[in-house]
């Protein structure tokens, strides 16, 4: 105990250092915390636990008490409840037309976003956090697919938002929740002090930016009753989810407002945060690793339609499938910096894992993805470097990993509905400014991971920004 307050700013990385000398042990807590965990990144454990007897790990009670801020969404569900989410989000995630929309939004957002900010930065000599604008690129983008508004944060002149920063907040309060004793972080909930603070105010600010949205999207879908099918473009996830309703014999009036409001909470919480922390860590790879950057920004020239001015416009995603090189420079990315670090099950029955572990009903049980990207034992001596080419066959394509051994995805019956999605928004961004801007990592500022149950950079990534090509 004493050893995780002294390690707590350096989570991630002290569990890892514990799990390099043994995989798989148990964290005992002081007599009257009541706490007991174990704690894995042995692959064979993984496995069994996110596939093999997917049916006796569930999410847990202590799950839900960490993440109530999700209420009754497809993260926080069980059984029928997230069968039924999930069936439902994957019919619109797999609709071509939805797909299309996605790959729109992005590539408008980088357009009429994400670039005249960089190309303001490089002309007036100015440093920017590409952490908070790939952050607000994804709030935005998020907000469109899953509410159809856009905040428009991503601009030139930065707004201040309230509702973009609580997602921070409660993440980093959720990270403490799973380290510190319930007991401690409950008294900070009654108490309203520290982080648990933070956590009430953000629920707070969230809850009355959802409650207006889904609002207004409630009075949109009514007057969409007399319009043909052709001519309504709003894919938006709220919109189809509410004509599925329909669809089903019930009338999205019947269904509570905190229903609408954990459903999309938790749809946006999984599509902001993850793909803006794993965009910049990326980028932040590429920086430190200009030989590598300089074969992607090849790749993208040779391989795509980029004009003499380095613009490119996206067509169709048949055409970044040719962008091998740069798919397993993400994916190397990817496993070096999972956006989500842990993934947190408990057993309904006790239960013996390949390892040999016996753990009893209910016993929180954390895979530490971040640990098993860096594990020697899992993916070499050099598991430490970055290698795109790792991920790439002798005949050219991208090889295949299992997810138990790859887990920025998941594994089993909870793998990512969205995987597809995050690969074709991140090489729309990548595709979009590899060839335009050079970045350099201000000297001095420091990188480390957040004490964030998303693997932010704890104090974000400030850069300069320099034009590669003249556009006068």
């Amino acid at each position: 105990m004493p050893a995780v307050f002294v390690n707590a700013h350096r989570f991630h990385d002290y569990l890892t250092e514990l799990l390099e000398i043994t995989d798989t042990f148990w964290f005992k807590g002081l007599w009257f915390t009541n706490s007991e965990i174990l704690l894995t990144s042995d692959p064979a454990n993984v496995h069994y636990i996110l596939s093999k007897n997917f049916p006796n790990f569930t999410k847990g009670p202590e799950f839900k008490k960490i993440f109530d801020i999700l209420g009754d969404g497809i993260f926080n569900a069980e059984s029928e409840s997230w069968k039924n989410q999930r069936r439902t989000v994957m019919s619109l995630i797999n609709h071509h037309k939805f797909q299309k929309f996605v790959a729109t939004i992005s590539q408008n957002k980088v357009e009429e976003g994400l670039i005249p900010v960089l190309e303001n930065a490089a002309k007036m000599g100015k440093e920017v956090d590409m952490q908070e604008l790939f952050q607000r690129f994804t709030f935005d983008s998020a907000c469109i697919m899953v509410l159809g508004h856009d905040p428009a944060s991503l601009c030139i002149d930065l707004p201040h938002l309230p509702y973009e920063k609580a997602f921070a907040d409660a993440e980093e309060a959720l990270l403490y929740r799973h380290i510190l004793p319930e007991t401690y972080w409950k008294l900070e909930k009654w108490l309203q002090v520290g982080k648990e603070k933070k956590l009430s105010e953000a629920k707070d600010t969230l809850d009355q930016f959802l409650m207006h949205c889904i609002s207004l999207k409630r009075q949109k879908v009514k007057s969409m009753d007399q319009i043909s099918e052709h001519e309504n473009e709003d894919f938006a996830f709220l919109t189809s989810y509410m004509k599925a309703v329909e669809e089903n014999g019930d009338a999205p009036d019947h269904i509570s407002d905190n229903v609408w409001k954990d459903t999309m909470l938790n749809l946006i919480f999984a599509g902001k945060d993850t793909i803006s922390a794993a965009l910049t860590w990326f980028f932040w790879l590429l920086s430190t690793n200009p030989i590598e950057e300089k074969k992607i920004r090849e790749e993208i020239m040779t391989n795509l339609q980029v004009n003499e001015k380095g613009k490119w416009k996206f067509s169709n995603t048949e055409e970044l499938k040719k962008l091998v090189y740069l798919h397993g420079a993400l994916c190397e990315s990817l496993r070096l910096f999972p956006p989500v670090a842990l993934q947190h099950k408990a057993p309904i029955k006790p239960d013996i894992l390949p390892s040999g572990h016996q753990i009893k009903p209910n016993m929180k049980t954390v895979l530490s993805f971040y640990s098993m990207g860096r594990m020697v034992s899992i993916w070499g001596k050099d598991s430490l470097q970055f290698k795109p080419k790792r991920w790439i066959s002798e005949q050219g394509r991208i090889k295949h990993e299992p997810s138990f051994k790859f887990t920025a995805f998941n594994a089993g019956p909870r793998s990512c509905l969205g995987k597809e999605m995050t690969f074709i928004q991140m090489k729309i961004v990548a595709a979009s400014i590899i060839n335009r801007f050079q970045f350099q990592v201000v000297e001095g500022h420091a990188i480390a991971p957040s004490d964030s149950v998303v693997l932010h950079m704890k104090h974000g990534m400030k850069v300069t920004v320099s034009k590669l090509l003249d556009e006068s």
